[in-house]
């Protein structure tokens, strides 16, 4: 039997046929605009863990979808 983030990583992985996704697609998750979702990465709250391709600012910025899933199925928010 499948858990819950199990189940959610799969039907991820269905709709995007890839293992990560771009910050475009994790504000269309979280149901938030492109912005907001940069304005919770910069005070560090928020959002699963991602990984910032490069260290310029304009670097282009990745999210696992498995840890999408963890942050989707846990009730915890990491505040400051």
């Amino acid at each position: 039997m499948q858990t819950s983030i199990e189940a959610t990583y799969s039907y991820l992985k269905d709709k995007y046929n890839t293992s990560v996704i771009g910050k475009k697609e994790m504000a269309k998750e979280l149901n938030i605009a492109p912005s907001t979702l940069d304005l919770y990465m910069s005070k560090g709250m928020g959002v699963p863990k991602y990984k910032k391709l490069g260290n310029k600012p304009n670097s282009r910025v990745i999210f696992n979808l498995y840890d999408l899933a963890i942050f989707l199925n846990t009730d915890q928010i990491e505040t400051l």
